[in-house]
């Protein structure tokens, strides 16, 4: 559902505009402005950007309210945690809070359950989540147990002193190394997918990457995020024409596979009580390394 908005006053910061027009916390309209969920006269802008009278502020809302989130006994693997923080190996197929028409087996289910007390800092369908990995996308997440650790680590993630590391399988032979860097916006018709565009429009992504193999029809690739847009890498392989393998979006589904084959390898922020440099690796699933082994020896 697309909530319009005629601003009615000058010189007032967007997402303060919009909270006080909607029944949503200022964290709320910034997720919403990061997700490419709110426009600004057709244009994806910053939560500061002062809006003018007469401009129209377009919000894309879910259509059903979400309530009571409930705790559910999900395994997880955790890799570490303390007082302040978790570092969790996501699965592949699960998804990492709550949305519309899916309230249930999520990561923040499964959290809720283990952890006493989450960050509030993103509202109260998405506890201890600072940032996130798409459902089919396997790796390390980081979950925030307090606010001031949240905004810590949500201001490292802003900064680029979080690193991010995946590996992913993708289609053809890719260059060595270099450095993807366009703009990406969400589709006008095709809500669910984002789109490379124009320098004007939509937000910059810079997606840095190295080759560490060579398959058979296939390059096996490691990527480091400078920005952290919706599907970055998945978008940015397609537009060079090497998409992930098994992503049933940006390229083809493939037999034998539930998703793309991209997981977040690698983790690296400075913890925010201790202040101590932490890294983090996860080795990829087996589904993963049986399909990257069986294009070595095809």
């Amino acid at each position: 559902m697309i909530e319009k908005i005629i601003v009615d006053c000058d010189g007032i910061r967007l997402d303060n505009y919009i909270a006080s027009k909607l029944d949503k916390s200022r964290s709320q309209i910034k997720n919403l402005i990061d997700n490419n969920r709110i426009t600004l006269d057709g244009k994806y802008v910053k939560a500061g950007t002062l809006i003018k009278c007469g401009q129209l502020i377009q919000v894309e809302v879910d259509d059903e309210v979400i309530s009571d989130i409930l705790p559910e006994d999900i395994p997880l693997e955790i890799v570490y945690e303390d007082d302040d923080l978790a570092v969790i190996n996501k699965p592949q197929g699960m998804v990492v809070h709550p949305s519309s028409g899916c309230y249930t087996h999520t990561l923040v289910n499964a959290i809720m359950y283990r952890m006493k007390s989450l960050s509030s800092v993103n509202g109260s369908y998405r506890p201890g989540i600072v940032h996130r990995l798409d459902k089919d996308t396997s790796g390390l997440i980081v979950i925030a147990k307090n606010d001031k650790a949240h905004r810590c680590l949500a201001k490292q993630i802003e900064n680029k002193d979080c690193k991010r590391i995946y590996h992913a399988i993708v289609e053809g032979k890719m260059k060595e190394e270099g450095t993807i860097t366009t703009h990406i916006a969400r589709g006008t018709k095709e809500r669910k997918k984002m789109f490379v565009v124009g320098d004007n429009e939509g937000k910059l992504a810079i997606t840095h990457y190295k080759t560490l193999e060579y398959l058979r029809g296939a390059s096996f690739v490691e990527f480091s995020l400078q920005t952290g847009r919706t599907h970055q890498i998945r978008v940015h392989c397609a537009y060079l024409g090497h998409a992930v393998i098994g992503d049933k979006v940006y390229g083809k589904e493939v037999s034998g596979l539930n998703g793309q084959l991209l997981h977040a390898y690698k983790l690296i922020f400075t913890h925010p009580k201790t202040k101590k440099l932490m890294e983090f690796v996860a080795k990829e699933p087996d589904y993963f390394v049986q399909y990257l082994n069986k294009l070595r020896t095809k």
